[in-house]
C-alpha cells in the first residue's frame, strides 16, 4: 500500500469503540498499523474490541463522555493525537407526537454534547497534533434522506455536521483537518433496531434507495481510514455520503 494511505505511527482515538462503526474502524485502523486509544461506556464490549485489535501498544480507557469527570480523565490519559473518530450516539426512534424532553436531552447529550465537549477539552489540553491531525465525525445520510421516527437522530447529526464545518475553519490555520462521513444504513445493530421500531416494509424501502445494496461496517471504516491518512491532507470541511449510489 502507498505510504500516504498508511497510518503507521499515528495515535488514533476512537470514541464509541465498543460496537458498530466505532469498533470496526478501530479494528481496520489497527490493521493499518495505527496505535489505537479506544473508549466506550460498556466495559465488556470495549474489551471485546480491544481483543480484536492487531498489533501492540494500544490503550483502552473506558469512559462515559456524558460524565464530566470521566471525560476529563480520558483527555488527561490520552497521548498527543494524530486523529480522532467520533462515533458516539444513540438512536431513539419515535414519532414526533411521542417525544418528551428526556428524549431530546438524551439524544443531544450523547450524540452532540459529548463529542463537542471532548473536542474542546482536547484543544484546551493541546492533545491534537498541529499539522498532522484529522478529526472525523460520523454523521448520516439521513440528513438528506430522513425517515419516519428519526427526528432526534437526524437533528443531532445535522447539528454535528454544522459544528464540524465551523471547527474545520477554526483549525485550518493549525493544519488540522475536520470532516464527516455520512453513511446510509449498514448491516448491524442499528438496522435491526430500526426494523424492530418500524416494520419490514420500512427496511425494504431503505434497501430500495441503495442501488448497490446495504453496506457493511467495513465499507464505512475504509472511508474513515482515508480521511485519517495523509492521502486526504488537502480535504477539510466536507461530508462524504456513503449510500451505495
Amino acid at each position: 500500500m502507498l505510504q500516504e494511505f498508511q497510518l503507521t505511527g499515528k495515535n488514533i482515538l476512537v470514541t464509541g469503540a465498543s460496537s458498530g462503526l466505532g469498533r470496526q474502524t478501530a479494528i481496520q485502523a489497527s490493521k493499518d498499523e495505527a496505535k489505537l486509544i479506544i473508549t466506550g461506556r460498556n466495559l465488556s464490549r470495549l474489551e471485546e474490541t480491544f481483543r480484536q485489535l492487531e498489533g501492540d501498544n494500544h490503550l483502552m480507557i473506558p469512559a462515559d463522555l456524558t460524565h464530566e469527570d470521566e471525560l476529563n480523565h480520558l483527555v488527561d490519559a490520552v497521548p498527543p493525537l494524530n486523529g480522532v473518530i467520533f462515533s458516539t450516539g444513540v438512536s431513539i426512534l419515535k414519532p414526533v407526537r411521542f417525544l418528551e424532553s428526556v428524549d431530546i436531552a438524551e439524544n443531544f447529550s450523547i450524540g452532540f454534547n459529548a463529542p463537542v465537549l471532548l473536542t474542546s477539552r482536547l484543544l484546551a489540553k493541546k492533545k491534537l497534533v498541529s499539522g498532522n491531525c484529522s478529526l472525523v465525525f460520523i454523521s448520516s445520510i439521513s440528513i438528506k434522506y430522513p425517515f419516519v421516527g428519526g427526528s432526534m437522530y437526524v437533528s443531532v447529526k445535522a447539528a454535528l455536521e454544522g459544528f464540524a464545518r465551523v471547527l474545520a475553519l477554526e483549525l485550518a490555520p493549525k493544519g488540522i483537518r475536520v470532516n464527516c462521513v455520512a453513511p446510509a444504513f449498514v448491516k448491524g445493530p442499528m438496522l435491526e433496531q430500526t426494523q424492530e421500531a418500524t416494520s419490514e416494509e420500512t427496511i425494504q424501502q431503505i434497501k430500495a434507495r441503495q442501488p448497490l445494496g446495504l453496506g457493511d461496517p467495513v465499507d464505512v471504516a475504509n472511508a474513515i481510514i482515508f480521511f485519517l491518512s495523509d492521502a486526504s491532507r488537502w480535504i477539510t470541511a466536507t461530508s462524504l455520503i456513503l449510500g451505495g449510489g
